[in-house]
């Protein structure tokens, strides 16, 4: 794969936090063989009501569309189902969430094989252009409603467990989520132990202590790459438009005023996955943390990314981190900065990682 994408940002980098891969999207991973002829029925329930019919990318990769009251409009969730899934009806299987970037999708998923894993069931849900995995605290935005959490936490996971064949426990649930996604992925582990027994985050803003990575926020909520489009690789494919972070949002509506004066940022402090308390939270956690250093927006993530690394060890809570720093010890193909050039062999090394803790936890 040549040609993957990147994107420049102002100097507050990791606004454009989350590059979107929109140029990738029509490209797929390999389609695994199943003896299956279609992908299983799923059921509507936990507040969610399937909207049309599946996309079939192959027996063992489909994508529902779904309504719920926690979000307006549609979403979609991309299954990606190990090849045997079908074979032995009496297995059940560990199951990993992916979370895309921003502004990306769940089909930000097909770009790296690795995730289409034969050991494991893999989710990909919406998260919106800039939904920050967040219960927004305005919710009367443009965008309407917005409990991106509520989502991803009370309605798909117990949603996937009641359809699907999995290991509905802590130990065989791993969530995996880069640049935004890497945010909440560190984010949902701490915010709901209970739930994952594993978590990653690849090129993450994960501490809102950082006034860069606030400005990442911001930069979002106000669609500052949008403003941008003519020196953003950020479009549509073969069409030039630009995709942006949406429509333009309050400065305030995702977390709240980022401004320390008088509590006012109180929000950000309290969902800041660097902060000790919320550390704390992942005594009993697999925690995995990846970033490279090169450009204006993994320079961040690495110092975002030590912090926390430095936060654990205070703790004793022990961590795998790999800051490959210019990529050159990762693969070829990655240079460090902030694109699945460097994602993608990164997740490859992390999936067999995982398969042997899930085997570990029996």
């Amino acid at each position: 794969m040549t040609s993957l994408p990147t994107r420049r940002h102002l100097g507050t980098a990791l606004a454009t936090a989350a590059l979107t891969v929109s140029a990738l999207l029509g490209t797929t991973a390999a389609a695994h063989a199943d003896a299956a002829p279609t992908p299983p029925v799923l059921t509507d329930g936990f507040g969610l009501t399937q909207v049309g019919a599946p996309e079939v990318h192959s027996p063992t990769d489909f994508t529902i569309t779904v309504s719920t009251p926690q979000l307006s409009g549609l979403h979609k969730i991309r299954i990606y189902l190990p090849a045997g899934y079908a074979a032995d009806p009496a297995k059940r299987w560990p199951v990993a969430y992916f979370l895309h970037g921003g502004p990306g999708n769940q089909d930000d998923s097909s770009v790296v094989p690795a995730l289409h894993n034969d050991s494991m069931i893999t989710v990909a849900p919406d998260g919106g252009l800039k939904g920050w995995y967040a219960n927004w605290v305005m919710q009367n935005t443009v965008v309407g409603a917005a409990n991106w959490q509520n989502f991803h936490l009370d309605q798909v996971i117990p949603f996937i467990d009641a359809n699907l064949r999995t290991l509905p426990d802590r130990g065989h649930r791993a969530v995996i989520g880069l640049s935004m996604g890497g945010y909440g992925a560190l984010h949902y582990a701490e915010a709901r132990p209970e739930l994952f027994g594993h978590t990653v985050s690849l090129s993450g803003g994960i501490d809102f202590g950082m006034g860069v990575i606030r400005g990442a926020v911001l930069g979002t909520e106000l669609n500052v790459t949008g403003a941008m489009c003519g020196s953003s690789t950020s479009t549509v494919p073969g069409t030039g438009q630009c995709t942006g972070y949406g429509p333009v949002v309050d400065s305030d509506a995702i977390f709240g005023s980022p401004y320390p004066f008088f509590n006012a940022d109180h929000v950000w402090n309290e969902v800041n996955p660097a902060s000790p308390a919320n550390l704390a939270r992942l005594a009993n956690t697999d925690v995995t943390l990846y970033t490279g250093n090169v450009g204006p927006i993994d320079f961040f993530t690495e110092g975002a990314s030590n912090n926390v690394k430095a936060g654990l060890d205070r703790l004793g809570i022990p961590s795998r981190y790999v800051d490959y720093t210019n990529g050159k010890s990762l693969s070829p193909s990655c240079d460090g900065s902030h694109t699945y050039a460097c994602w993608i062999p990164a997740i490859a090394d992390y999936m067999p990682y995982l398969k042997t803790a899930f085997n570990a936890a029996g």
